[in-house]
C-alpha cells in the first residue's frame, strides 16, 4: 500500500488526472470526448443498479474524476479512508486502493476513465457500507444473532457523499458513541502490546494463593504489572498489594473477587495479547451492527456479563445480576433489539410448548401428578382433571393441551415480568431460584432473562410514571392478581453479547465467549482478510 499511504505523492497524481481531463477534452473535440465519457459511465453502471440510478440522475456526470477541486478532494479523502480501515479493524487490502490507482494511471482516453469512475464509486460503496453497518451478515455467521442491522439504501451513500464535505463524510459512518472510540483506543493499545511482545511469559502455575512465593508468582506478578493492575514492584511473595491486584484483574473479567488466583482467574491471565485484541476486533464489528441511537434510556443485557442495565443518557442508573439461557443448542439466548411496553405483575406462566412435551410430558406419562403445581388446559381454555388424561397415548406432536402455573411465590417467573413482545418469546423476569445468582458463570435458563433484583427494577421503570413507584408496585402485588402495567413510554431494550466492553472509567472489561459466538464471528472476520497487526509507538 505504499502508493497509497504517501499523500504528498497522491495528491500530486490526483492533480494529474485534472491535466489528463483537459488535454482529452482538446483532442478530437470536446462534445464527443464527453459523450465517450459519458456511455462509458452508463455502461460499467449498468451492472448496478443503485450505481446505475446515481449516475442517470446526475446526467452522468463524474464524482471522483472530474476537473473541479471538489472531485479532487473526493478522490483523496476515498484513498485516505481506505489507508485507515485497518484502524478500524476492517483489511485496507479488501477494498484494494493499489489495483483503483493503477487504473487511474492507466486511463490514456474520456472512456478509459468513465470506466474508473464506477469503479471508485463500486469501491466507495463497498467500503462505506461496511464502516458504517459491518462486513459480516450476523444471521449467517451464528443463528443465534437475530439483530436487524441498520443498513441504508446504497444510493443514499453516493447522494449525500455528493453533497457533503468528503472527509467529514468518512469520519462519520462508523458508529459515533463513547464505546465504539473506547473500543478503537482499547485496539491500539494492544497493537502496541503486541508490537512490544505482549504481557510476558505465562504464569507457570494451575493456581497460586496469598502467601507462596517463587518463580510463578514472580511471573503472576510481571503480567500484572504489564497489564496494568499492579504497580512495579520486585516482590517476589504473593503479598497483600498482588492480592488487591488480582481481585481488580477479577473484577475486570467477570470473576468473583476473592484475591485468589484458582483455576478460572489464571486461564484469564494467561489469556495473549492477541486473543483480547480479536476481542475488541468483534466487539467492534459487533458495533457498526448496532450503528443507530440506542435511545436516551434503554436496557442493556450482555449475555457474557450475564448483567442487566438501565442507561440514561449512558449513564448506568441501575443495574443488576441475570441469569441467562443455557448453553445448549436451543436454550441460547437470542440477540435482538425491541422496546418493553409493558410488565406484568403476579404473572402466570404460560409453560412454552417445547417444554411442556419435551419436559413435562415424559414426567407425566411416569407418574400423571408429577410437577403438582402446574395446570392443563384443553383447546377451549377450559381447566382439565389430570385424572381424565390418558397422557400415555400422546407424544409431543399430538399433545393437545397447554400448561400453566398460576401466580404465586413459587411461579416459575417469580412476581413480576417485562415484556417487549418478540417472535423469539424471549423477556425479562423475576425467579424463586434465587441461589443461582451467587454463581460467577451464570447460564442456566430456557432462554429468557431472570434478574436478581426484578422488583428494584420495576421501581426504576416506574418512577417516570408514578410518584410512589415503590408503593405503586406493591399495592399491585399484594392484590395477589394477575395484573398488566403498560409502560407509558416504551424502554428500547439491547440483549447484546459482547467478550469485550468498556465503562467511562477504569479498564477495559472482558468475558468469556460462553457461548462461542465471538469465536465463530472472529473465524468469519479472518476469511475477509482481517488480522492482527502490531503498532510501533
Amino acid at each position: 500500500m505504499t502508493s497509497v499511504n504517501s499523500a504528498a505523492l497522491r495528491m500530486v497524481f490526483l492533480g494529474a488526472l485534472v491535466v489528463l481531463f483537459q488535454v482529452l477534452l482538446g483532442a478530437g473535440g470536446a462534445q464527443a470526448q464527453v459523450t465517450a465519457f459519458k456511455q462509458a459511465v452508463a455502461e460499467a453502471a449498468a451492472q448496478d443498479r443503485d450505481i446505475a440510478a446515481f449516475y442517470r440522475d446526475n446526467n452522468y456526470e463524474p464524482l471522483w474524476t472530474g476537473r473541479s477541486g471538489e472531485d479532487r478532494r473526493r478522490r483523496a479523502a476515498l484513498f485516505d479512508a481506505i489507508a485507515s480501515a485497518d484502524d478500524h479493524g476492517l483489511p485496507a487490502e479488501r477494498y484494494d486502493a493499489d489495483a483503483l490507482m493503477q487504473q487511474l494511471k492507466a486511463a490514456d482516453s474520456l472512456r478509459a476513465l468513465g470506466l474508473v469512475e464506477v469503479a471508485m464509486s463500486r469501491t466507495f460503496l463497498k467500503f462505506a457500507r461496511e464502516m458504517q453497518t459491518g462486513m459480516l451478515v450476523p444471521g449467517r455467521v451464528d443463528n443465534g444473532i437475530k439483530r436487524q442491522v441498520p443498513y441504508r439504501e446504497r444510493v443514499s451513500y453516493l447522494s449525500g457523499f455528493q453533497k457533503s464535505n468528503p472527509g467529514g463524510f468518512f469520519r462519520a459512518l462508523p458508529p459515533q458513541n463513547n464505546e465504539y472510540t473506547r473500543l478503537m483506543k482499547e485496539k491500539l493499545r494492544l497493537e502496541r502490546l503486541l508490537a512490544r511482545g505482549g504481557w510476558g511469559a505465562r504464569v507457570p502455575a494451575e493456581t497460586l494463593k496469598p502467601g507462596q512465593s517463587g518463580a510463578a508468582v514472580v511471573a503472576l506478578r510481571n503480567r500484572l504489572i504489564a497489564m496494568g493492575f499492579l504497580r512495579r514492584s520486585a516482590t517476589q511473595t504473593y503479598d497483600e498489594q498482588m492480592l488487591q491486584a488480582v481481585q481488580q484483574f477479577q473484577l475486570a473479567h467477570g470473576l468473583t473477587p476473592d484475591g485468589v488466583a484458582g483455576a478460572g482467574t489464571m486461564a484469564e491471565v494467561n489469556t495473549s495479547v492477541q486473543d483480547r485484541l480479536k476481542s475488541v476486533i468483534v466487539a467492534m464489528e459487533r458495533e457498526r451492527w448496532m450503528n443507530q441511537p440506542r435511545g436516551k434510556r434503554h436496557i442493556l443485557v450482555n449475555l457474557t456479563d450475564f448483567s442487566a442495565r438501565i442507561l440514561d443518557n449512558d449513564h448506568v442508573t441501575f443495574e443488576t445480576r441475570a441469569v441467562v439461557g443455557k448453553n445448549q443448542s436451543d436454550r441460547r439466548s437470542p440477540e435482538f433489539s425491541d422496546q418493553m411496553e409493558f410488565m406484568v405483575i403476579n404473572p402466570t406462566w404460560h409453560v412454552p410448548r417445547s417444554i411442556a412435551v419435551k419436559e413435562y410430558l415424559p414426567m407425566m406419562k411416569r407418574n400423571r401428578n408429577a410437577a403438582g403445581h402446574l395446570r392443563l388446559y384443553d383447546r377451549r381454555g377450559r381447566q382439565v382433571s389430570r385424572s381424565a388424561i390418558n397422557f400415555n397415548a400422546y407424544n409431543a406432536s399430538n399433545f393437545p393441551y397447554a400448561i400453566k402455573q398460576p401466580p404465586s411465590q413459587r411461579n416459575a417467573l417469580g412476581l413480576v415480568k417485562f415484556m417487549f413482545p418478540n417472535q423469539y418469546n424471549i423477556y425479562l423476569h423475576d425467579t424463586p431460584s434465587k441461589s443461582l445468582f451467587d454463581h460467577e458463570k451464570r447460564d442456566y435458563s430456557h432462554g429468557c432473562i431472570r434478574l436478581q433484583k426484578p422488583f428494584e427494577f420495576a421501581y426504576a421503570l416506574l418512577a417516570r410514571q408514578e410518584s410512589d413507584p415503590e408503593g405503586f408496585f406493591h399495592s399491585v402485588l399484594n392484590t395477589g392478581n394477575e395484573t398488566r402495567v403498560p409502560l407509558k413510554q416504551a424502554v428500547p431494550v439491547h440483549i447484546i453479547y459482547r467478550t469485550a466492553f468498556t465503562t467511562a472509567k477504569g479498564p477495559t472489561q472482558y468475558r468469556r465467549d460462553v457461548y462461542g459466538r465471538d469465536a465463530r464471528i472472529w473465524t468469519a472476520l479472518e476469511k475477509a482478510g482481517v488480522s492482527l497487526r502490531a503498532v510501533q509507538g
